[in-house]
């Protein structure tokens, strides 16, 4: 039996322990209590969460007397307003050396720095707060456009949802793919997310006011791999050209141009990541001319190639 222990303190936010139903489901859908899941705080007791629900918890084990596997830290609204105790960060440092791996959802990525399990490592947290963690631990590798991130037995993860798509890889890591696949459909999760991929989607960052233009990115997103012209998207919602490309750039900030071109390369970065299609086919489903295009690309929307993100994916896994 694999033991999972949650470390959290007051303030912690509720979606971490969400993560539980991911081990949860595992067991169901594996057909043995593979998993067992405690809740820790230093001192044990009730500990309050940001939005003001009490929950149990154990204390932390005396030295020497863990069986917890992996542990994961839960995040808190605001880590830059209180840092972790003392007891929790000297816990954590001698609890690492004994367990298989140490985890820290969203902003409790912070505490795993505190304690100084960061450093030399790639890490990553929610986006709002990636520079600070930088600026206040130089010695940690952050990566602020990452889903999540594997550093040997350290793992982190960007805010909210993403303590799922970490939970999951957990899954995938101790049980395989079709479990977590299996783990993915019982909990209606849209997609398993890599951790290579970006924490933005291009559709919200978009953020169209009317419906008509939201339909024009619907409509783009859909027939990415013809040439998706003006034109074409001023008829499919029925405007003429310059009137769609003046609202569109009006409610977007972007040209369609731009727009289009960003949803493509998120759709070939996606099928880099969860695929084994050659980089050749991934151009032509996702609407570049050819390979070199997508690679020109790549280096525009990224700073990196396409063949970067398949060799950091291979690597990851």
């Amino acid at each position: 039996m694999h033991r999972i222990g949650y470390l959290l303190s007051d303030g912690f936010q509720v979606m971490a322990i969400a993560t539980q139903s991911v081990f949860e489901c595992a067991n169901l859908v594996s057909g043995s209590p593979f998993y067992a899941m405690e809740t820790y705080s230093v001192d044990g007791g009730e500990v309050r969460s940001s939005l003001g629900m009490n929950v149990g918890t154990l204390p932390t084990p005396a030295p020497g007397r863990s069986r917890v596997d992996t542990w994961i830290v839960a995040g808190v609204v605001d880590p830059l307003a209180v840092g972790a105790s003392p007891a929790a960060l000297a816990f954590l440092r001698r609890a690492s050396g004994r367990a298989r791996r140490v985890a820290g959802i969203c902003t409790g990525g912070f505490v795993l720095a505190e304690a100084g399990l960061l450093d030399g490592r790639r890490a990553t947290t929610h986006w709002l707060f990636a520079r600070d963690m930088q600026q206040r631990f130089p010695a940690v590798h952050v990566e602020d456009d990452r889903i999540f991130i594997v550093d040997g037995p350290i793992w982190t993860s960007a805010g909210m949802t993403a303590g799922l798509d970490l939970a999951l890889a957990m899954v995938e890591r101790d049980l395989g793919a079709e479990v977590a696949r299996s783990v993915a459909h019982k909990l209606v999760m849209h997609q398993r997310r890599s951790g290579g991929q970006s924490q933005h989607s291009e559709m919200l960052a978009l953020a169209p006011k009317s419906d008509r233009i939201q339909n024009a990115l619907d409509y783009a997103r859909r027939n990415l791999s013809h040439a998706l012209t003006v034109e074409q998207l001023a008829e499919a919602v029925h405007l003429s050209p310059r009137q769609f490309s003046r609202v569109f750039t009006a409610e977007t900030g972007q040209s369609p141009a731009r727009a289009v071109e960003g949803l493509r390369l998120e759709a070939a970065r996606l099928m880099i990541e969860q695929s084994t299609h050659p980089l050749d086919v991934i151009a032509r489903e996702t609407g570049f001319r050819d390979r070199r295009h997508m690679r020109e690309a790549f280096m525009r929307g990224f700073g990196v190639p396409p063949q970067a993100v398949r060799r950091e994916v291979r690597a990851a896994g």
